[in-house]
């Protein structure tokens, strides 16, 4: 049988199974706690959830790293008639635009009927994710092999990292302006690079270490080639190869963004096939229920914007993260192109004042084997929807915009619940980034599992819901 045949069939399965078991059900369970979410769709809902979340898995493939996301974003904003930006756009009522940070942010635009100074409504994510960067002088040889040295972006568990398959992506830029792209590993026919653990036969020296500090990170150096040149180097038989095959020689490296990451494709996880495992959900998953969700605005009352950006995981930095000025500037540009010489600093931050702002990411859920890391009642649920983060400490949103949030979700139907972390927890978003300049910002995503790891898993019925509430936020009244 076809294999997208017998997939279907399986989903038609799940369907009608869920609709049997919706029938006349009681909102909570047994014990006190909420129904999935998957419990109160419709046979059309379930349908739209699964064909949304075949999108959402065909993006992931390509959509490596935030160059390969802004790529990736923009033929889907093309294809729905979006433009970029230009110095002699027309801002009438409906246009739709996106301009794109450096290759490595991207904004999208959808002109409102109300003035710019009346206000944005911003959702806003980060398309960056955990993975191994090259350093600036890479390759070396050790014991009969050739190897990349490494480092870290973000956040890892480095014993993650080895005897998995991971593919090499980015680009390099030249002196004479030029850029070579590359990208080995995703395809199924190239090669992949693998950073090799020790056998329990020869570790017992090792097994004191603990957690992260199993393999450390200046161990996370993968295998890059084993046949040396005739003068007997592996590294430089390797060095040869870049020259030959793209051009480029260990100088280009230096002006480089090369980075390691998984190269496993998406895959549905369960009998049911109701939760994903992907790489890099953290948080291209906001990132792309954003895109998807502005694509769905006519002629919004509020101009509505999609802000994509950079290096949240190394805290908001460089011109293309978060605490950079692009995005007040950009807020500002478009006022002065609606009042011209009329324009004044002051009607930007009135615009600021009253914009309202949804900053996106995904955090950890309740996990089957390790509940007790969170409080139960406060803990975020897969299959339960969109949650609120409630961490306290003056992080929060303010009561007022946590209500006027709840009700236009509310009022589409759109699962929520809220996630408070047991003690102190890390982690962040940009929130706090746009906050700073008077802009009403709540925090709200969905919970993962292996949030951070090589292969986090998802709910499609939360991915979707996530869509549904950003869809319905650039919608809701004042």
């Amino acid at each position: 049988m076809n294999k997208k045949f017998r997939k279907s069939l399986f989903q038609c399965f799940v369907i009608s199974l869920l609709m049997t078991s919706a029938a006349g059900q009681a909102q909570d369970d047994d014990d006190g706690l909420a129904k999935p979410a998957w419990m109160s769709l419709s046979a059309a809902e379930r349908r739209a959830v699964l064909a949304f979340a075949e999108d959402y898995k065909d993006f992931m493939s390509s959509a490596r790293t935030e160059l390969s996301f802004v790529e990736e974003a923009i033929k889907v904003a093309r294809a729905a008639g979006f433009r970029e930006l230009q110095a002699d756009s027309n801002l009438r009522p409906g246009a739709r635009f996106y301009d794109v940070n450096r290759d490595r942010a991207i904004t999208l635009i959808v002109v409102g009927s109300s003035s710019f100074a009346d206000g944005f409504r911003v959702v806003g994510a980060h398309v960056d994710s955990p993975r191994l960067e090259l350093k600036g002088r890479p390759v070396y040889e050790a014991e009969g092999f050739a190897l990349f040295q490494t480092y870290q972006h973000g956040g890892v568990k480095n014993y993650q990292w080895v005897n998995l398959p991971l593919a090499l992506v980015g680009h390099v830029d030249k002196k004479d302006g030029s850029r070579v792209k590359i990208s080995v590993g995703l395809d199924p026919e190239d090669p992949i690079f693998i950073i090799p653990d020790l056998s329990p036969h020869v570790d017992q020296e090792y097994r004191e270490r603990v957690n992260r500090d199993v393999i450390m990170g200046e161990e996370l150096d993968p295998i890059i080639a084993s046949i040396p040149d005739e003068n007997n180097s592996v590294s430089n038989a390797v060095l040869g190869y870049l020259e030959s095959e793209y051009g480029i020689n260990k100088d280009d490296l230096v002006s480089a963004e090369l980075v390691l990451v998984p190269a496993m494709a998406p895959r549905d996880v369960g009998f049911d096939r109701s939760l994903m495992a992907i790489y890099g959900q953290d948080d291209k998953l906001s990132s792309y229920t954003a895109l998807r969700a502005i694509m769905e605005q006519g002629t919004p009352s509020h101009t509505s914007l999609a802000f994509l950006v950079d290096n949240e995981e190394v805290g908001n930095v460089n011109n293309t993260g978060a605490r950079s000025t692009y995005l007040v500037d950009l807020m500002g540009e478009l006022i002065y192109r609606q009042l011209g010489d009329r324009y004044s600093d002051r009607d930007l931050r009135l615009a600021l004042r009253k914009t309202k702002v949804v900053s996106s990411d995904v955090n950890p859920g309740i996990h089957p084997t390790y509940p007790g890391v969170w409080e139960a009642g406060n803990a975020p649920r897969l299959g339960h929807g969109v949650n609120f983060k409630l961490y306290g400490g003056g992080f929060n949103a303010n009561s007022e915009f946590i209500a006027w949030n709840r009700a236009y979700l509310d009022t589409a139907g759109v699962a929520w619940q809220t996630a408070t972390y047991k003690g102190k927890a890390s982690g962040g978003t940009i929130g706090n980034s746009l906050s700073k300049d008077n802009m009403e910002v709540i925090d709200y995503g969905i919970p993962l599992l292996s949030i951070h790891s090589t292969y986090a898993v998802s709910s499609k019925s939360d991915v979707h819901m996530l869509y549904r509430a950003m869809d319905a936020f650039y919608k809701a009244p004042d």
